[in-house]
């Protein structure tokens, strides 16, 4: 007779939870959990809202995939939190690498492009990725409308906004003048033909001209040099008719644009503008 299998217990996946190191407000907060014991204590620490910290904290131990944290009920201080053992090893991998990180950053020459590597570090499967500065924060409620232009000298004429959660704002720590990456998927660009003197829409709308097209059933993905000096990529109606440096028209949904900050990146302790 066969012995029954043991259920592996779950492993704290390292990788995952590690992939913007110490300057992830995420990590700051599980950091300030430890030392006080408190997460309202920890939110208040960071900059964040109590919401803001237990949704990082959530976001966090879905990466790990182990619980980092457990609540304390009762006793004199009437409640709490404290980490699991998965979490503090958890920081103390987060502070090996951030010391190895700057270390290496500390053997570049800046004016090698040591900048670069930031937006290097995003891993994503989002085919439009720009540098941009953080202009503006307004908030509407829950959401927060981030005004962002280009950061690279050749895009300074770039103009995007992104539709974010409060509570995404304030992990970020997104402030003006704050260097982020924004990015959006090729599938949620729409392509479609520019006519001479058409009047452009007043966000998120790039007019420009075509460099490639590839045809296809579901729809012609175009390739496009924007004037504001950036490639973008979006998909037009099967049988479009766009054709190389055809005048194109590009548009993306403000809530369709993702921000990341890079590993690294100035990470102040700022609030969302109201």
């Amino acid at each position: 007779m066969m012995a029954p299998m043991q259920e592996r217990a779950p492993q704290l996946a390292y990788s995952e939870a590690l992939g913007h190191g110490l300057a992830d407000r995420r990590i700051a907060i599980l950091r300030h959990i430890g030392e006080g014991g408190s997460i309202s204590q920890a939110a208040r620490a960071v900059g964040v809202s109590y919401k803001a910290a237990w949704q990082a904290l959530d976001t966090l131990t879905n990466l790990a995939g182990v619980p980092l944290v457990e609540r304390l009920v009762g006793g004199a201080g009437g409640g709490g939190a404290r980490l699991t053992d998965a979490g503090r090893q958890l920081l103390a991998a987060a502070r090996t690498l951030d010391a190895a990180r700057s270390a290496a950053l500390a053997r570049i020459d800046p004016a090698a492009g040591a900048q670069a590597l930031g937006g290097l570090a995003v891993r994503t499967s989002m085919r439009n990725q720009w540098p941009c500065v953080v202009q503006a924060l307004q908030a509407h409620g829950p959401l927060v409308l981030v005004q962002l232009q280009g950061d690279a000298a050749a895009a300074q004429a770039l103009s995007v906004r992104a539709r974010i959660t409060r509570e995404s704002a304030e992990l970020l720590g997104l402030a003006p003048g704050l260097p982020v990456q924004a990015l959006c998927k090729a599938t949620a660009v729409r392509a479609v033909a520019l006519g001479r003197g058409e009047a452009l829409p007043a966000a998120n709308a790039w007019a420009g001209r075509v460099t490639r097209v590839s045809r296809g059933t579901a729809g012609d993905e175009v390739s496009a040099q924007l004037d504001a000096g950036v490639q973008m990529v979006g998909f037009a109606a099967a049988a479009s008719g766009l054709r190389s440096r055809a005048r194109v028209l590009l548009s993306v949904d403000e809530s369709a644009v993702v921000l990341a900050v890079a590993p690294g990146g100035r990470v102040g302790e700022h609030s969302v503008s109201t």
